[in-house]
């Protein structure tokens, strides 16, 4: 059961206190966590998402410069916090069109009503986007202006419950008629990978999901299975996901949400390959660094690799850059990041990026060189192998159309140098 809900800047302050119980939690505890953030380094994004304070248990996801803060005297299972947290950050985002203090504050009231409704005396209620959107309009400019007339005070929730809170399907409305009859299927992957300086790669895995978007009628059955469903590891499904079938047959049966939703997500682990290479070169004598760095396909995935960059920050002890490339865009960012925009891989030459770094006086050569993230996107392709085998609806009174669509991006790409 949690106590207290904090929404946090990344400078700290607290920007919304929701108490959910009668006991109620001083804040306090949100200097005690700031303070423990600071000896940590400063950056919410690395610290512990559990910690023993000396009165409560906190538990604490970083979301686009907002720490979500939920606070207990009691133990509990630690996941269910951080799983509730992270939904509430999601849904918040679906939202508002994004998060950001700015948006937080400029929509104070609707956040706060959407954390009512999501809890009840400290505990998970509903959490279904569409429901909630159904209870609390989303914020819009002709609701501000009315609200504005009608001194609502920016309140947008609705009169009556919908309906359906009393089915036992609690994440579907019910009677739904003006629907376009389709489904689509959406495969949306992240490739992990770091290689080592030789250019060996240590670690590559895929971080995946199965997003959809459902608009049928009346009450669906649908089953989606897998031509190499071994591949999956670390599953973890939407509510309305059937768990026996999966267990006994690595089947999805689901009577989907209207609208769009996460199925599943799951990680591929052991790939033995990526689709393109970086080799970075880095040499320092006599106050100068030169810098080569060479980019290409080297496992071609049969469809286009698009937008890749290359980024790194600057060295401590380089004072001033000259970079240029062969092809696409070379930028020194105000935070001494280095971002190489390379777009596609052309056929008629092999992308490179040289130049030189000069370093402060007194320094004769860099102690350390910089490790490089790389980024980029394949449209049509799922690079961890998965396949899907077959989508079958039932329940529905025509066939619907089906849609199928795959695409990989990189999530955390290191090449070290």
């Amino acid at each position: 059961m949690l106590q207290c809900i904090f929404l946090l800047s990344e400078s700290g302050e607290v920007m919304l206190e929701k108490q959910m119980t009668g006991h109620r939690v001083d804040r306090s505890i949100c200097d005690w966590f700031w303070d423990f953030v600071l000896s940590q380094g400063g950056d919410p994004s690395k610290i512990l998402q559990v910690i023993a304070a000396p009165t409560h248990y906190l538990f604490q996801v970083f979301r686009d410069g907002i720490i979500f803060l939920a606070c207990t005297q009691v133990e509990i299972p630690p996941l269910i916090p951080i799983e509730f947290l992270s939904r509430v950050g999601d849904i918040l985002s679906d939202y508002l069109g994004g998060l950001n203090e700015d948006i937080i504050k400029d929509n104070f009231v609707i956040v706060y009503e959407i954390l009512d409704e999501m809890t009840d005396n400290g505990f998970p209620m509903t959490t279904e986007p569409n429901i909630l959107k159904e209870m609390i309009a989303p914020p819009n400019l002709m609701n501000k202006m009315m609200n504005v007339f009608s001194g609502n005070l920016g309140s947008n929730m609705s009169s009556k419950l919908p309906d359906a809170t009393s089915s036992c399907v609690p994440w579907r409305s019910l009677n739904l008629r003006n629907v376009s009859n389709e489904v689509y299927v959406n495969l949306v992957e992240e490739l992990d990978a770091s290689i080592n300086r030789e250019g060996k790669l240590v670690k590559c895995e895929v971080y995946g999901e199965i997003q959809m978007s459902a608009s049928l009628a009346g009450f669906p059955e649908l089953n989606l299975s897998f031509k190499n469903p071994n591949l999956l590891h670390d599953v973890r499904f939407h509510p309305c996901v059937r768990f026996r079938p999966w267990e006994s047959n690595q089947l999805l049966n689901f009577v989907p949400p209207d609208g769009s939703f996460k199925l599943m997500t799951y990680r591929v682990k052991g790939l033995k390959k990526v689709p393109i290479y970086i080799k970075p070169q880095f040499s320092s004598d006599s106050g100068n660094c030169r810098v080569t760095i060479l980019a290409g396909i080297k496992n071609d995935p049969g469809k286009t690799v698009d937008s890749i960059s290359v980024q790194f920050v600057l060295p401590a002890g380089v004072v001033s850059a000259d970079l240029s490339s062969n092809h696409g865009t070379v930028d020194i960012l105000a935070d001494k990041t280095c971002k190489w925009s390379i777009g596609q891989i052309p056929k008629d030459k092999s992308p490179s990026l040289t130049g030189h770094l000069m370093l402060e006086p007194g320094l004769d050569k860099l102690r350390s060189y910089p490790n490089l993230q790389v980024k980029f996107k394949i449209m049509g392709v799922a690079l961890s192998g998965l396949q899907i085998d077959k989508l079958d609806v039932k329940n529905t009174p025509a066939n619907p159309y089906k849609g199928f669509r795959a695409q990989t991006q990189a999530g955390e790409f290191e090449i070290r140098s």
